[in-house]
C-alpha cells in the first residue's frame, strides 16, 4: 500500500474508461485494502450489470453479504441522473454500500430497506486526504468488522413472542384502508395513467393495493392487461365487472370480482369495467341504494387493502358520485389548460354536493389532495416560465392546493402501456408499468415521488 501515490488528480480522467483504470483499479481498491482477487470487474447478474463488485472476503463469493458496488460514470456526466438506478442496484442485490463517481467527485451511499443514504460525497482530488474516513465506511476491514458485529448482536437476541404478538395486534388495529378518487370532469388530462402508475409505484412501497375503474369507457381495464379476449365470444370480463359489484346487494362482493394485475410488479389488483357500463347508467339512477354500495362492499375488505384508487368518468354522471361518495380523499389531475381551469369550479360544486350528501351518511366530507399538474410539456421556457404562471392561477383563482409532485408528458409512458407480445398472427397487449418497463427514467422518478407525496398527505 505504501506505493499509492500522495494524490489522485481527477484530471487524469478524460473518460469513463480512465475513470474505472486509473482511479478505482490503480487507485481507490488498493486504498482500501481490497487486493485482485476480491474484486471482480463488469459483473452481471440478470439485467444488472455492475462496474464493479468487491468483497470483503478472501474467497470471491457473490452471497456474501461482504459486498460493496462501484459505478463508474463519465467526468462530465452529473451523478444526480444515476441515483435511482444505483438504488435499484444495491436493492435487487442486497447490498449495503456502493460508491457512486465520475472521478471528479466520489459518493458513498449505504442502503437500508430500499431507501438511499448519502453518506459521504467529496470531490476526486480529496480522495487521500479523506481517506481514513472512507475507510471506515467501506475498506475490507470495515465491512468486516460490521457484519461480526451485526452477527454478534443478532445471536444475543432472544424471542419474545408475546412481545411479537402485541406488536402484530397493534399493526393491525392501525391499519386504516384509504379511499381515494381520481377525479376530473375534464376529459383527457391523464386520470387513467396516473390511477395506474400510481398504483404500482404504491405497490412498490410495499403498499396492498385495489384499483376500481369506474369509467364505462373501460381504459383502467384496458391499460392493466385484463382485456385477453378478441371477441364477444370469448370476452372473460362482462359477467363479473364493477356493475355487479355495485347493483347486486348480496352477491358479487369485492373478493368474488377482483381480478390481480400482472401490470406491475408487485401485482396490485383490479376491479374491473366493461363498455357495457354505458347502457346501465339509467339503471343505476333508479336503484335507491346504488349510491352507497360500494361503501358497503369496501368496507368488507378494509384488512385487506392499504390504498384503494378509484378511476372516474371525466362527466358529473352517476358513476362519478359513487366513487367520491365512496372516497376519503380526492386527487384531480390536470394539465392546467384553460378548459381544465375551468371544469375545476364544476369539481368544486360537485365536491359539495357529494359532502352534503355524505354528511347526511354520516360519513366525513372528502378531502381533496390537491391539483395534480399532469401531461405537462417538457421544453424549458415552459418549465421555467409559463408553468409557474398556470399553478399559480390553479390557486389564486379557483382556490385549490396544488401537489408538489409533477408528472411531464413523456413517449417513455405512453410506449409501456401499448407494449404487445406478438402470439401466432395476432399482437397481444402486454402492457407495463413504467416503473417496471423503464424503472430508471425520469418518468418512473416522478411517479415514484407522486407516491411518496400522497402516501405523506393521507398519512400511511
Amino acid at each position: 500500500m505504501n506505493s499509492l501515490p500522495i494524490f489522485f488528480n481527477p484530471e487524469q480522467c478524460r473518460n469513463e474508461s480512465e475513470v474505472e483504470s486509473k482511479f478505482i483499479v490503480l487507485y481507490l481498491l488498493p486504498a482500501l485494502n481490497y487486493s485482485p482477487e476480491t474484486w471482480q470487474q463488469e459483473v452481471t447478474f440478470g439485467q444488472i450489470r455492475l462496474d464493479f463488485l468487491a468483497i470483503a472476503s478472501n474467497l470471491f463469493n457473490y452471497r456474501s453479504q461482504l459486498q460493496l458496488v462501484i459505478e463508474a460514470k463519465h467526468p462530465r456526466q452529473n451523478l444526480d441522473r444515476h441515483v435511482r438506478k444505483f438504488n435499484r442496484y444495491l436493492t435487487s442485490l442486497n447490498v449495503r454500500y456502493g460508491i457512486l463517481t465520475n472521478g471528479r467527485f466520489v459518493r458513498v451511499y449505504e442502503q437500508i430497506n430500499g431507501e438511499l443514504n448519502l453518506c459521504l460525497e467529496i470531490s476526486g482530488s480529496a480522495v487521500p486526504h479523506k481517506l481514513t474516513v472512507i475507510k471506515q465506511l467501506i475498506s475490507r476491514e470495515a465491512l468486516q468488522e460490521k457484519l461480526t458485529a451485526s452477527q454478534s448482536s443478532s445471536s444475543g437476541l432472544t424471542t419474545d413472542l408475546t412481545t411479537v404478538e402485541q406488536i402484530k395486534k397493534t399493526a393491525k388495529l392501525k391499519t386504516n384502508m384509504k379511499i381515494i378518487a381520481v377525479y376530473h370532469n375534464k376529459g383527457g388530462v391523464g386520470k387513467t395513467t396516473t390511477v395506474i402508475n400510481l398504483a404500482a409505484a404504491l405497490t412498490k412501497q410495499g403498499k396492498r393495493v385495489l384499483v376500481i375503474d369506474l369509467d364505462s369507457q373501460a381504459n383502467t381495464t384496458f391499460a392493466t392487461g385484463l382485456v385477453k379476449f378478441q371477441d364477444e365470444l370469448t370476452d372473460n370480463i362482462r359477467d363479473s365487472y364493477v356493475y355487479h359489484v355495485i347493483i347486486e346487494k348480496n352477491k358479487f362482493s369485492i373478493s368474488e370480482v377482483v381480478r390481480q394485475s400482472s401490470f406491475s410488479s408487485p401485482e396490485f389488483d383490479v376491479i374491473p369495467s366493461h363498455i357495457k357500463l354505458m347502457e346501465c347508467e339509467q339503471e343505476f339512477v333508479q336503484t335507491e341504494h346504488a349510491r352507497t354500495r360500494l361503501v358497503k362492499k369496501l368496507q368488507e375488505v378494509k384488512d385487506r387493502y392499504d390504498i384503494v384508487l378509484i378511476d372516474t368518468p371525466p362527466s358529473l354522471n352517476i358513476y362519478a358520485r359513487i366513487a367520491l361518495i365512496a372516497a376519503d380523499y380526492l386527487l384531480i389531475p390536470s394539465d392546467l389548460k384553460p378548459f381544465a381551469n375551468e371544469g375545476l369550479r364544476n369539481v368544486q360544486k360537485f365536491v359539495a354536493e357529494i359532502n352534503d350528501f355524505k354528511e347526511e351518511m354520516g360519513r366525513n366530507a372528502i378531502k381533496v389532495l390537491g391539483v395534480l399538474p399532469n401531461k405537462l410539456a417538457t421544453y424549458a421556457r415552459f418549465v421555467d416560465y409559463t408553468l409557474p404562471k398556470m399553478e399559480s392561477i390553479v390557486r389564486e383563482q379557483y382556490g385549490f392546493p396544488l401537489l408538489k409532485s409533477r408528472i411531464f408528458e413523456r413517449r417513455d409512458v405512453s410506449s409501456a402501456i401499448e407494449r404487445t407480445i406478438p402470439l401466432g398472427q395476432l399482437d397481444i397487449p402486454d402492457p407495463r408499468s413504467i416503473l417496471d418497463h423503464k424503472p430508471d427514467s425520469q418518468s418512473a422518478e416522478e411517479f415514484s415521488q407522486l407516491a411518496q407525496e400522497v402516501l405523506a398527505l393521507i398519512n400511511v
